[in-house]
This record gives structure tokens, sequence and C-alpha cells, in this order.
């Protein structure tokens, strides 16, 4: 079993799992869909033990196992036997009803789509909370999943931790897969200016302005002494992943601006590999 890596995907039906174990299986992972729960710990015992080809595994476990509690149990048995990593789709109940009209598939828990979502997520409710990476995918392209899944997963080092710094609009929601949430409200808004309403923290000019606070400078200092304090801390108790979400009222201008700031200062201390998302960057 040495050096031998395991990632179980579950989630909600329609948030993507096809996608994030094809990208998987792209770099070398030997991904396996829906096994029945019974033969899921023999397999994994027998191609680490046996297999010395094989040292990645994805396994899909999700609802269509119909006995939730037994996947509960097999996956908790599989983090703490083989020291599994459980990375959980999720995604808004608005973005799944409209990919189960777009693809015109039978919800695996019945013919009824918001019940059978509502339920789903009932279910599913434990499973999320001991995941050890949560990706909300509603803003997400097949594309963009795929890529986030290649920077997370190529040539994985044991001893690096992937942080996502991502923007958004607290108008739009928390984002679910966020490990730390930063308010950044309290800043002047470019909103309120014409010449500025239009672009985004993305354009130097909206950049500038945001930085022009001086309130942001003392604020940065503490955030960035928080991140150097936190980061290492992580890493040494060997936590993979680690996402950042900073909002501002609509996800496009101080949150942005503020977001690239951070990824960039995050890059330079060479802690980890940093991917930049903006969530809400396109919306309103």
């Amino acid at each position: 079993m040495k050096n031998s890596e395991l990632v179980i995907l579950t989630g909600y039906s329609g948030a993507g799992k096809s996608t994030a174990s094809n990208a998987l299986e792209d770099l070398g992972y030997y991904t396996v869909d829906n096994m029945p729960l019974e033969l899921v710990e023999k397999f994994v015992q027998v191609v680490f033990d046996y297999n010395s080809q094989i040292h990645k595994i994805a396994l899909v476990i999700d609802s269509r196992s119909k006995d939730i509690a037994k996947a509960i149990d097999k996956i908790r048995t599989l983090k703490s036997k083989y020291n599994a990593e459980v990375i959980f789709l999720d995604a808004s109940d608005e973005t799944l009803i409209k990919r189960f009209k777009e693809t015109r598939r039978k919800h695996p828990l019945g013919d009824n789509v918001i019940d059978s979502i509502n339920l789903e997520k009932k279910e599913l409710v434990e499973i999320k909370g001991f995941s050890d990476l949560i990706i909300d995918t509603s803003s997400l392209t097949v594309h963009e999943l795929t890529r986030m899944f290649e920077e997370k997963f190529r040539d994985k080092d044991s001893s690096e931790m992937f942080i996502t710094i991502q923007s958004f609009g607290f108008k739009y929601g928390i984002p679910q897969d966020s490990d730390m949430v930063i308010d950044v409200r309290f800043l002047k808004n470019p909103h309120f200016i014409d010449e500025l309403r239009g672009k985004t923290g993305l354009d130097d000019e909206v950049y500038n302005y945001v930085f022009s606070d001086d309130r942001l400078l003392t604020f940065l200092k503490k955030l960035k002494g928080l991140l150097v304090f936190l980061v290492p801390n992580y890493i040494k108790e060997g936590k993979k992943f680690f996402t950042l979400s900073i909002g501002c009222t609509g996800g496009k201008h101080r949150s942005v601006a503020i977001s690239r700031f951070i990824a960039e200062y995050l890059e330079r201390k060479n802690y980890s590999k940093v991917l930049l998302k903006h969530r809400d960057i396109d919306r309103g």
C-alpha cells in the first residue's frame, strides 16, 4: 500500500461526478463508478496489496447505492483504513434542476426531480459533513470543473496543500465549499462610481480604486498574518485543500480585486498551489 492514493467522489446527482471521474482517470487514477458496496473494501484491498501497477484509485459512491447508511459506513471505513480523501460535489437546486431538464435523464431517487433532489440532499448531509473537500459546481462549466481537478490532482505531492481563492457576491449566497469566508463590504464601493460600475476588479482602474481605501492596508496586513500562520500549520497537519472565499455585495469589484492580491501573495510565498476563481464576476 506504499504511496497509494484513494479518492472517493460523492455528492449530488447532476453535480458533475462523471466529469470529475473522467478527469481523474486522465490523470492516471483507476476509476470505478457505482461498484456494489459489498465489494468496495475488498476491491481496494486487493488492488493496493496485490497489484503493483495500480497506485491511485478513484471510487464514485453516491445515492445510487440505495443504502445510504451502508454507504456512509463504507466511506468512513475507507477514510480510516486507507486515508481516503472524500470529495463532495455540490450544486444549487436551481442548477441541478436545469441540468436534469437539459439531459432529460431520470433522477436515481425518483421520477419527480424536485422531490428527488430534496430527498438526496437530506440523505447525503452526513457524508457532506465529513468530506475533505466540497466543490460547488453551480457556476462551473464542464471544462472548468475538469481544469480544477487537473490543478488539484496532477502530480499531487502529499506535502502540498491546494488553495482556492474565490471571490463572490453575498447577494448570490455564500459558496458552500468555503473553509473560510472574508467579508470586504466595509470598503468603499466602486459600484457607486459611474465610470467604474461596468468594470470589474480585473480592471486596473477598479483595482486601484479599491486599494486607495486606507483601511484596506491595515486589513490586508492582518489577513496576511493570519494566512502566514494558518497555511504552514494546515500543511503540517496534513490538510490537502483549503478554500478562502472573499465576498462583497455583487462579487464584481472589491472581492475580485482583493482575491487577486491574496492569490498573488500566496503564490509568492510558495506555500502551495493556488487556484484563483471569480464565481459571480459575470452576474448582474
